[in-house]
């Protein structure tokens, strides 16, 4: 497989971002082995980033146990002791550490956009939306616009997306055009029980960071344009360039998965597997190499290169 990586700026900043809702599986090695491998073939840098805006799943020692992956992995990110996001009080790199930026940006998109607060569940949501195809995301249809609903407990807060198309370059699928408010309809930035959601966050954290590269899985192409427009909003004045790169499937023909039981790092690690082994099963698994061998950490920009 050949990406092109012309386009890219030199030395782009990128990250790594798991949700601490379970130990690191092989799909998670695989978007380390295309994070870092893109990073090391430009001379980049990837962000450790702990995304754990859900705080009703999110658990310390899975944090603690990411921490502990990569360094078995041998794979280097920011901050440079890493360790330092398990001692230190407060840290730049975990969402939870960051309400005061969420606000902020909120209040920003206030002024420049609509904002209202929504008491819809997922359940009147899917019922109003009527059955969806197989694959189709449900689009919230605008239920609570109108009802200037006061914030209170079960309130969430939706932004109205403007109702036009978003067009992007995608280093593996090429040019892409999405229509947000179609797909998804007003994006909910806040739920009703007061966590930011992941659309409203990484949007807000790669214009903080300064991320310029993202690189992610194809189960979150969708979600692309929705975050562009969001960051235009926002007053990001140019956006990340984006990779959406294969995933890894389970046997179910569904993505890989902590909540389908994918053996951990941990479990590969008691097999007797290597991190290099690892690490070459990941890249073959998405087509980066065309047979089994292992791949040290320092090599992987030869796969990009």
């Amino acid at each position: 497989m050949k990406i092109d990586l012309n386009g890219l700026p030199a030395k782009p900043v990128t990250r790594f971002a798991p949700s601490p809702t379970g130990r690191l599986h092989l799909g998670h090695v695989a978007n380390a082995v295309w994070t870092w491998g893109i990073a090391a073939a430009r001379g980049g840098r990837v962000i450790l980033r702990i995304e754990d805006h859900d705080r009703g799943r999110s658990r310390k020692q899975f944090e603690a146990s990411v921490v502990e992956d990569l360094a078995w992995l041998g794979l280097e990110a920011e901050p440079r002791s890493i360790s330092s996001l398990l001692t230190e009080t407060t840290s730049e790199f975990r969402q939870s550490d960051n309400e005061a930026r969420y606000a902020a940006a909120l209040d920003r998109l206030g002024a420049a956009s609509s904002l209202y607060h929504c008491g819809c569940s997922r359940r009147t949501i899917a019922e109003a939306a009527g059955p969806a195809a197989s694959g189709a995301e449900r689009r919230y249809p605008g239920t609570c616009r109108t009802r200037n609903l006061p914030a209170g407990p079960g309130r969430g807060t939706r932004v109205v997306l403007p109702d036009e198309t978003v067009s992007f370059e995608d280093l593996r699928h090429g040019p892409v055009t999405q229509y947000p408010a179609r797909q998804c309809g007003d994006l909910l930035v806040r739920d009703g029980v007061g966590n930011w959601t992941y659309q409203y966050c990484v949007v807000v954290d790669d214009q903080a960071h300064g991320v310029d590269l993202v690189v992610r899985g194809d189960d979150l192409l969708a979600s692309t344009g929705r975050q562009i427009m969001l960051g235009t909003m926002l007053g990001r004045r140019q956006p990340p360039r984006f990779l959406h790169h294969p995933l890894i499937m389970a046997p179910t023909g569904q993505k890989l998965s902590k909540r389908d039981g994918a053996p951990g790092l941990d479990d590969l690690r008691r097999a007797g597997l290597s991190p290099g082994e690892v690490l070459g099963m990941a890249a073959k698994a998405t087509g980066l190499l065309d047979r089994d061998r292992p791949l040290a950490p320092d090599r992987l920009g030869e796969l990009f290169g």
